[in-house]
């Protein structure tokens, strides 16, 4: 089982700034795939970033590619998501996800391959 906690979420204007992070509990945090969704009202929840187990491999959603940047520290059973050059459409509940998928599979981008989740922690972009 593992708990994750986000935090680093607030009011900020575009083209601004932010960093997003996900504490996790246990001693397996290296063991799984780490993943940023985020999701606004009506809307299902959309894919941001993915990390490998190890950090080498990172994979992005379009919408994000080139401004956010994931990262993850296993001794500090940390991921973190820094997000520049925000848009008002960055708009959103941002959730932190851990994956146990496939030892094959470096990043996973699909929702359902994602075991456990965060409480989310709400980005607001002002134009």
């Amino acid at each position: 089982q593992v708990q994750l906690v986000e935090s680093g979420g607030r009011l900020a204007q575009a083209g601004g700034s932010l960093r997003l992070s996900c504490v996790a509990s246990g001693r397996t945090f290296s063991t799984y795939i780490m993943g940023w969704f985020r999701q606004v009202p009506g809307k299902e929840r959309e894919f941001v970033a993915a990390i490998s187990r190890s950090g080498v491999t990172t994979y992005y959603g379009d919408s994000v590619k080139g401004r956010f940047t994931i990262s993850r520290d296993n001794a500090k059973n940390t991921v973190s998501l820094q997000m520049n050059s925000l848009k008002p459409e960055d708009t959103a509940v941002y959730y932190c996800a851990a994956s146990r998928f496939s030892p094959f599979s470096l990043v996973v981008v699909d929702r359902a391959k994602y075991d456990y989740w965060g409480q989310g922690t709400q980005v607001t972009v002002s134009s």
